[in-house]
């Protein structure tokens, strides 16, 4: 099935992220929330993104204005109801996640793509929230998503091929490279990212060297474009010790133990860039 028309629930970073690579495809997207507020912070992310690329002369303002004009937004699923794939961008909670796939299940076509952006939950598990679990499969962006190419299609036990083959397609349209995963922890990237994440934050811990000197030293002696510090405070401390709280849980393998440090940060209510710091300040 070719996707025409995108339905985003949750308009924060990576969900907005989502909605503006895909109208700027060429997609009509529908962006949900909860909240108003959510929708409207959404939306100036996606203008301000949009306005850097026209500043930057990789964009024509008839192009930006086009793409703002795909994006019709709500806090009601039937929204979009007739839309041809459903991507799920909520926190890390099943809580959450359940309400949301169950909805969609209800109002959305029976031939819908389901999907979920989640970064370490299990796609298979959360595949028995919604009718015909064939058509259920993880799209997993990367934090930004406008910059990053990479798109992991994670297959679940129940995923068809046809699904399959219907997101990967639709990553090649918004101009993303995928790579198909089986469904286990973290999948590929980010069971391998986020241990050294949690290594750099042990060494922190430990005085091995300051934050700035440990993200040069990354950034440098091995070519990362940004350290691993400065990485976990773009993604937010608190999701990064949930993801690696997951990841321990769902293997049983203490190697996965988020470092002492992130929990003492996120008690602190340093999150990271979000809430103005974390490893560092960002004078917010």
């Amino acid at each position: 099935m070719s996707v025409k028309k995108l339905l985003v629930a949750g308009a924060g970073q990576m969900g907005a992220g989502i909605v503006q690579v895909s109208a700027v495809a060429g997609l009509d997207v529908v962006m949900i929330d909860v909240a108003d507020e959510f929708i409207e912070r959404g939306m100036a992310g996606i203008q301000k993104g949009l306005a850097r690329l026209v500043d930057r002369g990789k964009m024509e303002p008839a192009a930006r204005d086009a793409a703002l004009a795909r994006i019709t937004t709500s806090t009601e699923m039937s929204a979009g109801k007739d839309a041809d794939l459903f991507v799920e961008a909520a926190p890390e909670v099943i809580a959450i996640k359940k309400d949301l796939f169950e909805r969609a299940a209800a109002t959305l076509r029976a031939d819908t793509v389901i999907a979920t952006n989640t970064s370490s939950l299990s796609v298979s598990e959360l595949a028995q929230f919604v009718t015909r679990p064939q058509r259920f499969v993880g799209i997993h962006f990367f934090n930004p998503v406008p910059m990053m190419a990479l798109v992991e299609v994670v297959k679940g036990t129940a995923t068809s091929d046809a699904t399959l083959a219907t997101a990967r397609a639709y990553a090649e349209t918004v101009g993303k490279t995928p790579i198909t995963v089986k469904d286990s922890p973290g999948f590929v990237v980010n069971r391998i990212l986020f241990p050294m994440i949690n290594e750099a934050a042990q060494a922190f811990a430990e005085g091995v060297a300051s934050a700035d000197d440990i993200d040069t030293g990354m950034k440098l002696g091995t070519n990362w474009p940004m350290g691993p510090l400065a990485l976990a405070d773009l993604v937010g401390l608190d999701t990064t010790k949930a993801v690696l709280e997951t990841f321990e849980r769902e293997t049983g393998d203490a190697k996965y133990r988020p470092a002492a440090v992130l929990g003492e940060l996120v008690a602190a209510g340093k999150l990271g860039r979000k809430s103005g710091a974390g490893f560092y300040d960002y004078g917010t």
